[in-house]
């Protein structure tokens, strides 16, 4: 695969960082329009076409890159009755960037390697910044081949590309990464929205954890939140962070671990996600626990 001719879908905030280093780094990339995209004059000017239908940029492409929101996204992109699997190659691969159930990626990719088709779970940990960067972290499941011929193309967007093991194993080492990044950053909420109902200032709180304990990359992101509202330094929707910490439930009961932890997290977010919306980002937890015991009632 020298030359490969690459198509992705899913130019969202993360999607439109790994398409912008992509296409630097000189690949020929194709992205699918989608009312979900973000602009895409930066990457029109630095040669990325474009294209309306599914199955015409699958047919057209060595490698396909998904970076959609979840399992039944990537379930109906290429299993779909319009889907891309059968337009798509035999010995074309699908690198799969999004959050999945790891159940469904082992048969989505159970059903694409019948079809002639290779397979890959590369989900991604860091944020929007990294990924314009091109310095996000990838962890990777499936065939070590396969990811040794798509590691010219992984390596133009990820600093870190870390070889998990089998299909599906990449999805459940993200969300066994995400539900311990998105634990600590409900935990650093709820005791921030104590500290503040009992009149603990925002800098003592910050600079005391900062140099103890609970210093880290949760509380550095929350940082700008806590002592100025700005809730930019953790670009995560709150209704992803319920989907992500429901994907980890689901993985833990389906692997009879003890998830008591985990279920209150997820509820700390599903209430989160009832006060202040779906797109509201991760940081305004703090706000909506500040509201105080039956918020979420």
């Amino acid at each position: 695969m020298t030359t490969p001719r690459i198509g992705l879908i899913g130019v969202g905030l993360m999607g439109h960082g790994i398409a912008l280093n992509i296409a630097r780094k000189g690949f020929a990339l194709t992205v699918l329009e989608h009312p979900g995209n973000q602009p895409l004059d930066a990457l029109r000017s630095l040669g990325v076409a474009s294209l309306a239908s599914l199955k015409e940029l699958a047919a057209s492409v060595d490698v396909l890159v998904l970076c959609v929101t979840g399992s039944p996204q990537v379930e109906a992109i290429l299993l779909g009755d319009e889907g891309a699997l059968a337009s798509l190659r035999r010995g074309t691969v699908v690198i799969d960037c999004s959050t999945a159930l790891p159940e469904s990626t082992e048969r989505v990719a159970a059903i694409a390697n019948a079809a002639g088709i290779r397979f890959i779970d590369a989900p991604m940990t860091r944020t929007p910044r990294e990924a314009a960067e091109g310095r996000l972290n990838l962890l990777v499941g499936g065939d070590a081949a396969v990811l040794e011929e798509c590691l010219p193309i992984l390596r133009s967007f990820a600093e870190n590309v870390t070889h998990t093991g089998a299909v599906g194993t990449g999805h459940r080492m993200k969300l066994l990464h995400n539900y311990v990044s998105l634990g600590a950053v409900a935990l650093i909420s709820e005791a921030a929205a104590c500290a503040f109902r009992g009149q603990v200032s925002p800098e003592v709180f910050v600079d005391v954890l900062a140099k103890g304990g609970g210093g880290g990359v949760a509380l550095e992101r929350l940082r700008p939140y806590l002592l100025d509202g700005d809730p930019s330094g953790l670009q995560f929707f709150m209704g992803n962070a319920l989907k992500d910490m429901g994907y980890y439930v689901a993985m833990a009961r389906d692997t009879n671990a003890v998830q008591d932890i985990a279920d209150a997290i997820h509820d700390t977010y599903a209430c989160a996600v009832a006060d202040a919306g779906h797109e509201a980002l991760v940081p305004k937890l703090v706000t909506t626990l500040q509201r105080g015991v039956g918020y979420c009632q």
